[in-house]
């Protein structure tokens, strides 16, 4: 399957740059498609900030790559668990990591979401 996945330029001072295009705050990617995310900090993370992804599911999602801020920590509980149940694998780590990450596993074609806390 062809995959028309944005690449992340650059990440910092609040947002990201996609394909040359800048995006102000956090980032979903679901399906090759960026969309504004309300979700600022870890603390803000729930189940229900994560619905597109949980609703893709298994299908669509092998996995959630969660950038959780400028330093990794674990992400709340009813998130791992909400994960879980629908099947899909969670890897967090700081938001630099998971965004130099993104761009390698889409090349390689890997079937994720991308949630990235802006930093």
């Amino acid at each position: 399957m062809a995959r028309d996945a944005p690449s992340i330029d650059a990440y910092g001072e609040g947002g990201f740059r996609l394909d040359g295009t800048r995006h102000d705050g956090s980032l979903l990617i679901l399906r090759d498609a960026a969309l504004s995310w309300p979700v600022r900090t870890l603390a803000e993370l729930t189940p229900q900030s994560l619905a597109p992804v949980l609703d893709a599911g298994r299908a669509d999602v092998e996995f959630l790559l969660l950038g959780v801020g400028v330093r990794n920590a674990l992400p709340p509980r009813p998130v791992r668990e909400a994960l879980q149940g629908a099947g899909i694998g969670l890897e967090f780590m700081d938001t630099a990591a998971a965004a130099k990450l993104y761009n390698v596993l889409t090349a390689e074609g890997r079937r994720i979401a991308a949630a990235l806390i802006a930093i």
